[in-house]
């Protein structure tokens, strides 16, 4: 079992973020800590890699000041940044990376290389926006029964058990579309309804009976999955989304799901991806 997380820092101020988070949660959950610094090269660059080495020793020191017996190491790698993340990611509990940067990791949230990391990266990917600054006590994971959010409720459970808070399961039923001239329709509507919030419920139930030293409440709402999770990400530190998904929750980081979500929220977000998945 891999037992470090991984950050990749670009001396942005969503990068120190991303730093100041995976340090706690390293110091939380007992890993070590390891800070790459991906350094693209370019030939009009005087001094790029001292600028590179810099960044990176300004975040190791970050890092340092803020754990007590964390392990630290940070290391300066070449080639292109999301080919070398997402390499690096197979040897990695977790990607920690900020959401906004400068140089490789620029337009990180809507740009390609965010996605690239978040869709491809072997485990869970955290995308830092900025410090938090309020702190609610609640990990809030998005659940549709697949084997991605089934691998996101895993490491949300790992998250609320570290942090000693609640976990709310949310799962979104998007109505579809009817013809207004069909009423018996409502009836079939709610009927549906009614049975994937069973089902939904039902599947929480082994979490709670697995874990039950952990809180564990869930939710079982209709409507669109952005406007859901963007509401109960309101009051989150943390929001788990799995990177596939199924349903309600289908392309939750590749397509325009996760582009509103990671756009409307201000908590870090974490993009789970099954270890050993083909897809």
């Amino acid at each position: 079992m891999t037992r470090h997380i991984m950050v990749g820092v670009d001396g942005s101020a969503p990068a120190t973020a991303a730093v100041e988070w995976a340090a706690a949660d390293a110091q939380r959950r007992g890993l070590s800590l390891r800070i790459v610094h991906v350094c693209q090269q370019w030939p009009y660059a005087a001094n790029g890699t001292d600028s590179c080495a810099g960044k990176l020793a300004a975040a190791g020191d970050r890092a340092r000041a803020l754990t007590r017996d964390v392990e630290v190491t940070t290391e300066l790698l070449p080639g292109n940044v999301i080919d070398t993340l997402i390499g690096e990611s197979a040897s990695a509990d977790s990607v920690v990376l900020g959401s906004r940067g400068l140089g490789g990791f620029a337009g990180m949230i809507l740009g390609s290389v965010g996605l690239g990391v978040a869709g491809h990266a072997t485990g869970p990917v955290v995308i830092v926006r900025r410090p938090s600054v309020v702190q609610h006590g609640l990990v809030v994971v998005g659940d549709d029964g697949s084997g991605h959010s089934d691998a996101a409720i895993q490491y949300a459970v790992d998250q609320a058990r570290a942090r000693r808070v609640p976990l709310h399961v949310v799962y979104a039923w998007q109505v579809p579309v009817y013809s207004p001239y069909a009423p018996a329709y409502y009836v079939l509507l709610d009927e549906a309804y009614e049975q994937q919030a069973r089902a939904a419920a039902e599947r929480v139930a082994p979490w709670r009976a697995k874990y039950p030293d952990v809180r564990i409440t869930d939710d079982q709402a209709r409507g669109h999955p952005v406007s859901v999770l963007i509401k109960a990400g309101e009051t989150a530190d943390l929001v788990v989304l799995g990177s596939r998904g199924l349903g309600g929750f289908a392309s939750a980081v590749l397509g325009s799901v996760s582009h509103a979500v990671l756009h409307h929220l201000t908590c870090p977000i974490a993009v789970v991806r099954p270890r050993g998945s083909g897809v």
